[in-house]
């Protein structure tokens, strides 16, 4: 993969993986602060909200890995490889211990009653064992709710596939990672090669038999020291800002002004009208997929000029600003990014879906995940934000709606804000269930979320099995659709995970959905001058299950 500053991030997340569990033992680690070391182990504010999130459906943030295999894997090689990643990989041995009250963070732990055998499951397809049945299991193993007394995460291998091939089926809880820390999770199950020489089996991490009133009383042990600290560090900050409003008063004030009205815009309404087409929600889902060659979404990208040179305007990882665009990551580019032509044709497909319907609309509003991963950061837990624009699904010439998309986004992205949900989440943690709720209910969802993770640029192997195909299937957060975009070795796939009382007409909007993905391929085969379109093209019969 060529380099960007998404693949930067994945390197980042995937070495902070690796280093996760460190030399002494996962177990020695998780009262560590009482030691004087790491609280790597408390979960975040966010962190927490998303995993209180799974006992309520509307809330649920899980996200499936799905895989196909060109052959059955070798069972025991399968299971000794997720077993060799749940030493290596800390979180897929811990579970959570939330305190009774809420005097201290709760926190990952080692489960003393670990079962590999529990999280790794075998079922069979019954014949003819089509796409199109994968899919419907994915869809039922991901609505299933995660068992929060245990590890987060679940995995389902799956035989009986056409043509003699294989999935594997891995649902993880968000609360564990986002989606390039998913990514470095897990390449600690994949070979490069279908035949790799054995790897050694690293020691079981030490469990711990912890209570949340465990946690209680840890915590009223070291009051007097957190107190402290806690004061030192409000003082210093205090200080600090003391000194700013004295030596330069103007910046100062202008910086808060600038924040507050940058919440206010982060925290408002949708930037367009939610679509009355898409109002109702249910709890039936449905996922259909697409692909196509990554070189030829890079190609429709190049061949569109966009003012200001590059900047990408990247979802939650920009697969393709990491993985893909190539030339037009150069200083002297001033094309379009993939991600750019990832929108641009997902918005095509919702357009003709309105117009196929005789509700056409202007706008609507969409949600894309933002990654806020540093080079510090470790791979678990969630370093990301999100932003909403008025996704132009009206705009009938894709290079007008590349544009449009690409300006919101950059905006979008350079709010002083963008991070605002992050500084709220440790008063929301706080809140009762009920009121956490209530809070949730009054904030209008956007109606549709899109967000890509970079794949692998070389063959992958898992137990024997190449990895043919990788989709990503994403939670439904009160939103009617969830897109997600994943590149690997030169293919994109994109699951359009959707509610099915959103989505009443599934034959139209997959084959608009498929439509608006070939217009934009289309830009890449012509000359790149080009006039604006002045009716849509009719959609094409759809390639996809």
């Amino acid at each position: 993969m060529p380099n960007g500053p998404g693949e930067t991030a994945l390197r980042q997340a995937r070495a902070g993986m690796a280093k996760e569990p460190g030399g002494t033992g996962a177990g020695e680690t998780i009262m560590a602060d009482e030691e004087g070391s790491s609280m790597a182990d408390e979960l975040s504010p966010l962190d927490y909200l998303l995993h209180r999130g799974e006992s309520h459906p509307a809330t649920r943030s899980a996200f499936l890995n799905l895989e196909i295999l060109d052959r059955p894997a070798d069972w025991g090689r399968l299971h000794e490889a997720l077993d060799r990643a749940s030493r290596v990989v800390i979180r897929m041995r811990q579970k959570v211990v939330v305190p009774p009250v809420p005097v201290t963070p709760p926190r990952w732990v080692v489960d003393p009653d670990f079962d590999l055998d529990y999280h790794l499951r075998r079922v069979a397809l019954p014949a003819p064992g089509t796409l199109r049945q994968l899919l419907d299991l994915a869809e039922i193993t991901l609505q299933s709710p995660l068992d929060t007394s245990r590890a987060l995460w679940e995995a389902v291998y799956v035989e009986g596939l056409e043509e003699g091939r294989a999935a594997l089926l891995t649902k993880l809880s968000h609360a564990i990672t986002d989606g390039l820390g998913g990514i470095a999770l897990f390449e600690q199950v994949y070979d490069t090669e279908r035949d790799p020489a054995p790897r050694p089996m690293p020691p079981v991490p030490v469990p711990r038999d912890l209570t949340g009133n465990d946690l209680v009383r840890a915590s009223l042990r070291r009051l007097p020291e957190t107190t402290l600290g806690a004061g030192r560090r409000w003082l210093g900050s205090a200080a600090g800002t003391a000194v700013r409003l004295v030596t330069r008063p103007g910046p100062a004030v202008a910086e808060a002004l600038g924040f507050a009205d940058s919440a206010r815009r982060m925290l408002g309404p949708p930037p367009a009208e939610p679509s009355l087409l898409l109002r109702r929600r249910s709890l039936v889902t449905r996922t259909f997929v697409l692909e196509l060659p990554l070189a030829d979404l890079r190609a429709a990208a190049k061949a569109v000029t966009v003012p200001g040179g590059p900047g990408g305007s990247g979802g939650m990882d920009s697969p393709q600003e990491q993985g893909g665009s190539g030339g037009d990551r150069s200083p002297r580019a001033s094309t379009a990014s993939v991600n750019d032509a990832y929108l641009a044709a997902v918005c095509g497909g919702l357009g003709r879906y309105h117009e196929v319907l005789g509700v056409p609309v202007d706008a609507l509003p969409l949600a894309l995940p933002v990654s806020l991963r540093g080079a510090d950061d470790p791979a678990s837990g969630n370093r990301f934000t999100g932003v909403t624009i008025a996704a132009p699904v009206g705009e009938a010439d894709p290079v007008e709606r590349m544009k449009q998309v690409r300006e919101q986004v950059i905006a979008r992205r350079s709010e002083p804000a963008i991070d605002v949900i992050g500084r709220l989440a440790p008063v929301l943690s706080l809140l009762p269930d009920e009121a956490l709720y209530e809070v949730i209910d009054r904030i209008t969802p956007p109606d549709i979320q899109a967000s890509n993770v970079p794949g692998y640029a070389q063959e992958t192997y898992l137990a024997g099995a190449r990895v043919d195909r990788q989709y990503g299937l994403g939670p439904l957060p009160r939103v009617a659709m969830m897109a997600v975009l994943i590149s690997r070795a030169g293919t994109c796939t994109v699951a359009f995970r959707y509610d099915t009382a959103s989505f009443t007409a599934a034959d139209q909007l997959e084959k608009c959905l498929q439509a608006g993905f070939d217009e934009v391929v289309e830009l890449g085969r012509k000359q790149p001058a080009r006039s604006v379109a002045r009716k849509r093209p009719a959609p094409k019969t759809a390639r996809t299950s």
